[in-house]
């Protein structure tokens, strides 16, 4: 059943178990983070109410937390603290500050000064003042903080996923990169119900009288912690080993769906961004990770494929797709982008991607160093007779390919290159061909097969073994289906693969994939 046949209901039955985790997850780490929040946001709103001369900085300085992209804070977190949970965490108690130390301060700055006064002449301390007279009466505002806090942790926790933090984020972006609408909304539903649910509950909090305000302020902590402790339920079941796949991999069948298929491997699994994923697995953060067998970092951090015994993983071969319309106009692109074909092996690619992913030289250096050693270098002609838009995916092989194609069409043609790297995984890319926002980009002929074309399951089994049965299969197709034409292999197989640090499975004697489905089995 493809995607267009299958209900949102029917995906989300069928991955009903998968949800749940991930739902306990995202609901753990929103509370786990908020919990810390105001663990520290509401004793800081505290102090600058009775030092006001630092109410200015310390507000400031939350809010430029706050400004700062999601994502670019997940990433500063992960030389800190590594990947996983408390990169996550951090991140989210840090987004919440703002709103919760400035309404805890307006909250209580706000208090009619003539009912402290009162309290003072009673003979109150003003510690008894604080907890009994400003916190309650300022109870309504401080929840209103502790509710805005709530929704925006919620919504960034999405993002968590990208750093194998887990939550919904795992459907949403598997979703992005495979073009599965149910798969988004999957995630993206349960994601705002959460946000509405818990918006909703702490509305009627904020209406408490200050007796119930009372209750309130000793009932939140431990609803808090109890909430939080949702996070730990998903990794108290399934297998005791944990890997970590990227969004696209996740929801493939020639990735974890096609792993549970045909080998019945059943692991517990994180989504996790490429960019982090081998590191991880060297770091002993996750023991099997989904990788590409050229990639330059299974040399860096002394990893293993897995041998795939039966079968999953189609021939992965690299080659430039360009639009039809796009080679009609200027018949020299061709010629010159075929200049390639034949010229990079795997040792090849794995050698130019370790060079960019693990010695971290810019692929504008390794791809002209490249070309120069191959003696295919030229200087560049005038590029005055038209522009050719270039994408990739966003990875360093893809970076790689994009500047050796474009430092070829700059040197034998008169075209001159516009590229537009980053564009995220499979959907972003061929839609951004299909509606002429880029020309051309590589791509590989598995993914063209199983990703784009989806054909039923008899036509891949018959022509999944042999790699040039898949390429004349994908060159016709897309040809009548798109207008898209297939130049000639570069060379390469850039093949899905299974890893493991090498002594890890050298020492469980997991050599292929069913030994591993075997090891997680009787254990």
């Amino acid at each position: 059943m493809n995607e267009q046949q299958q209900t949102l209901w029917n995906f989300m039955a069928q991955q009903s178990d998968k949800l749940l985790q991930q739902t306990l997850a995202h609901i753990g780490l929103t509370f786990i983070s908020l919990f810390l929040s105001i663990l520290i946001g509401i004793p800081t709103g505290i102090w600058i109410s009775r030092k006001k001369k630092w109410s200015g900085p310390v507000l400031g300085i939350a809010g430029i937390l706050q400004t700062i992209p999601s994502i670019a804070l997940l990433g500063f977190m992960i030389p800190l603290l590594g990947i996983g949970a408390r990169p996550a965490i951090v991140a989210l108690m840090l987004y919440a500050f703002l709103p919760i130390i400035r309404n805890t301060y307006t909250g209580i700055i706000g208090v009619n000064a003539a009912v402290t006064d009162a309290a003072k002449g009673m003979g109150m301390s003003p510690s008894q003042i604080l907890f009994k007279v400003e916190l309650p009466l300022a109870m309504p505002v401080i929840l209103a903080g502790i509710r805005t806090a709530t929704v925006i942790n919620v919504g960034v926790a999405t993002l968590a996923a990208y750093i194998a933090a887990g939550g919904l984020g795992e459907f949403i972006f598997g979703g992005i990169a495979l073009n599965n609408t149910n798969m988004i909304l999957a995630g993206a539903i349960p994601a705002a119900l959460l946000a509405i649910i818990f918006d909703f509950l702490l509305a009627k909090a904020q209406h408490f009288n200050i007796k119930k305000a009372k209750t309130a302020f000793i009932a939140i902590p431990i609803i808090l912690i109890a909430l939080s402790s949702f996070y730990l339920l998903p990794s108290a079941i399934g297998s005791k080993m944990l890997a970590g796949f990227t969004p696209e991999f996740m929801g493939r069948s020639d990735g974890y769906l096609g792993l549970k298929n045909k080998y019945g491997l059943n692991i517990r699994t994180v989504v996790i961004s490429d960019a982090v994923m081998y590191k991880a697995a060297y770091e002993k953060q996750l023991d099997v990770i989904s990788g590409y067998s050229t990639d330059g970092r299974l040399k860096a951090y002394d990893l293993v494929v897995l041998k795939d015994d039966k079968t999953i993983f189609p021939p992965y071969y690299a080659a430039p797709i360009v639009r039809e319309e796009v080679l009609e106009k200027y018949p020299e692109l061709e010629p010159a982008l075929n200049i390639l074909s034949g010229k990079i092996n795997d040792s090849i690619m794995t050698e130019l991607n370790y060079r960019v992913d693990y010695l971290k030289q810019s692929p504008e250096k390794v791809a002209r160093d490249f070309l120069t050693q191959q003696k295919l270098y030229k200087k560049p002609r005038n590029g005055k007779k038209g522009i050719i838009q270039m994408g990739s995916k966003i990875f360093g092989e893809q970076y790689i390919l994009l500047q050796i194609y474009a430092i070829l069409l700059k040197g034998n043609t008169d075209l001159s290159v516009e590229t537009k790297t980053g564009l995220g995984g499979t959907k972003i890319c061929f839609d951004a061909l299909t509606n002429d926002q880029i020309d051309l980009y590589p791509e590989y002929t598995g993914t063209g097969l199983l990703v784009v074309l989806q054909p039923d399951n008899h036509t891949i089994q018959s022509i999944i073994g042999n790699k040039e049965s898949v390429f004349d299969f994908v060159q016709k197709e897309f040809m009548r289906k798109y207008h898209i034409k297939w130049l000639k292999p570069i060379g390469f197989n850039n093949a899905y693969t299974l890893m493991m640090r090498k002594k890890q499975a050298s020492d469980l004697k997991i050599r292929t994939i069913s030994e591993l489905k075997m090891y997680i089995d009787d254990n």
